[in-house]
């Protein structure tokens, strides 16, 4: 997969920009010292670097009703059944994310219920469909931390 190298200016950006999405880049520009035309090439390199992967709103399910948040540990029946279960868990909209993991588990996802008698209703209706060995349940009661990947400083890369 690789990494891409970041100099200070590229730093400062991310740092600005992930904290408030929405800063006009004239802003960033005069936080960083440099053009506005500078960051707008900056944000552009950064984009289809592929270090940077768009702006958007992000929704608060409990807002909008989906006061259930899981965690499922999926255990397929057989390693070839990955692409297919896949595919078969995008169709499903409760179903945020999906990792492919080590350990125990063989898929690991993310899903947004109404209520507890909405999730056993995806489980029941939606999961076990896809004829899984089992699956394991954890019902999240509070997301205590909710944070981007901090851009740490070039010079304590360098030092380790």
């Amino acid at each position: 997969m690789g990494y891409h190298q970041l100099d200070k200016l590229d730093e400062q950006i991310l740092k600005l920009i992930a904290s408030n999405a929405r800063i006009p880049f004239l802003e960033v520009a005069r936080a960083c010292n440099v053009s506005g035309a500078a960051i707008h090439q900056r944000i552009q390199k950064l984009t289809n670097l592929g270090i940077l992967k768009g702006a958007e709103y992000v929704i608060d399910p409990e807002k909008i009703g989906y006061e259930t948040c899981a965690y499922m540990g999926l255990f397929l029946k057989n390693p070839e059944q990955f692409d297919e279960v896949t595919k078969a868990l995008e169709n499903i909209p409760e179903v945020v994310e999906c990792h492919y993991t080590t350990g125990q588990y063989d898929m690991f996802i993310k899903i947004y219920a109404k209520n507890n008698h909405h999730l056993l209703s995806i489980i029941h209706d939606k999961l076990q469909p896809l004829h899984l060995a089992r699956t394991e349940t954890i019902i999240s009661f509070h997301e205590a931390i909710n944070r981007q990947m901090p851009i740490l400083d070039v010079a304590s890369d360098e030092d380790e």
